[in-house]
């Protein structure tokens, strides 16, 4: 055998001494190197996908922050004018409510109205029994008539006197009492009259009529019953509704503002608001303020009036109101939702050109619905962040969206549909 084929070893032999090896170890040798070869390239194939899978950093080959930059929603400071308001608790009171109550006794014969009717000023309301003021009337015409003839009897007695005195056929004590008797049926003649009108007065308080406008209550009295002008409950109420005032408070630290506007020639507008303020059921305006102060709680009370052409508002009912005293115009404004509070204070993050974020704190201003205004602390033109804030910090970088596409799926892909042959096209 050559050399060169003494020196290269076989199955049977040792690769590292070259020594032969037993029978059992030449059957397991071909197995030991299938597996070593296999957990070679299972390494392999580990460190290939773990490099290629994890993210590079900056300056090795991989891409720096950016790529996990916060997605945002911002929207720029703007300048523009605002209304400074006044929140109130106001309970709405009609300008006037009636009692109606009869004037006259008697029975209730008809009641001419429907319980919660909108009535006018001078409309029938009941009925009460008119007979009796009837026969009143006509016993004082009856009267009047007897002595308006006991009346003219003296009056012409009295001519007939002075005659007989011009001739000196009586004295003068004759014509001066017979001219006294004229002067005493003269005046029972006035107090007849007067018991007439006083008939015709209550025959006509007999018609019970509204004295104000306004939608009436529920009915007190039945027909049939007998009422009184001393009843406490009266017929029915009677609440004027167009126009309706609304009566709230504010604080004493207000009340120069308020009455400075009220010396100013413009109205002063008033919103009324529902519970919820979000609807708006009327717009009137400030009428006038108490006179003093309470010294319980520190307010006023206010009343505006409202014209409740539809009835939008309803007494006793309790509205959220919004008091106009000043508009502050060339204000920087931004949404509401920007404003945040934290250890700074308050602060908003504002994107810079490098579209990183820095936090600054700002003095807030008058708010209005959905925007604020800034006193100080940003200038208009600087975005501010509506929506994403929660994920920010001093110098995070921002990728700036619009609410569209954050609502959007992730782009490349695709909707699933159904399969083609399992009902798909």
């Amino acid at each position: 055998m050559p050399p060169s084929e003494a020196a290269t070893p076989t199955p049977s032999t040792d690769p590292r001494s070259g020594a032969a090896l037993p029978a059992a170890g030449r059957r397991r040798w071909p197995w030991m190197l299938a597996l070593a070869a296999l957990a070679a390239a299972g390494g392999g194939a580990w460190y290939w996908r773990s490099q290629s899978a994890e993210p590079p950093v900056a300056g090795k080959g991989r891409p720096d922050a950016a790529a996990r930059a916060v997605p945002v929603t911002a929207a720029p400071a703007r300048t523009g004018s605002i209304d400074v308001t006044l929140n109130a608790l106001g309970t709405v009171t009609p300008r006037n409510v009636v009692t109606v109550r009869p004037r006259v006794d008697g029975q209730l014969m008809r009641v001419a109205f429907k319980e919660g009717q909108i009535v006018r000023a001078g409309d029938l309301l009941a009925e009460i029994d008119p007979r009796p003021f009837d026969v009143q009337l006509k016993q004082a015409a009856g009267q009047m008539a007897k002595d308006l003839a006991l009346l003219k009897n003296a009056q012409l007695d009295v001519e007939r006197y002075r005659t007989l005195l011009a001739q000196d056929s009586i004295s003068k004590q004759q014509v001066d009492t017979q001219e006294a008797l004229v002067r005493q049926y003269e005046g029972a003649v006035q107090s007849d009259q007067a018991a007439i009108d006083s008939a015709r007065l209550q025959l006509t308080y007999a018609r019970v009529t509204a004295p104000i406008g306004g939608r009436v209550g529920l009915r007190q009295v039945d027909p049939g019953n007998i009422v009184h002008a001393s009843d406490a409950a009266g017929l029915v109420v009677i609440a004027e509704l167009r126009p309706i005032t609304v009566l709230f408070p504010i604080a004493e630290d207000n009340v120069p503002r308020v009455l400075h506007r009220l010396a100013g020639s413009d109205p002063v507008v008033v919103d009324a608001w529902d519970r919820d303020q979000k609807v708006k059921l009327a717009t009137g305006r400030l009428v006038t303020l108490d006179n003093q102060i309470d010294t319980a709680t520190g307010t006023v009370k206010l009343k505006a009036e409202f014209g409740n052409d539809d009835l939008a508002l309803f007494p006793n009912q309790f509205v959220n109101v919004r008091l106009l005293v000043q508009t502050v115009p060339d204000a920087t404004l931004v949404p509401s939702a920007a404003i945040q509070r934290g250890a700074p204070g308050t602060f908003v993050y504002v994107v810079n050109d490098d579209r990183s974020v820095a936090v600054k704190p700002v003095k807030l201003g008058p708010a209005q619905g959905e925007v604020t205004a800034i006193a100080s602390g940003i200038s208009p033109g600087e975005l501010v962040v509506v929506d994403g804030t929660d994920k920010l910090r001093e110098g995070a970088r921002v990728e700036l969206i619009t609410p569209e596409s954050r609502a959007a799926p992730p782009a490349g892909t695709k909707a699933r549909g159904p399969r083609a042959g399992k009902g798909g096209p």
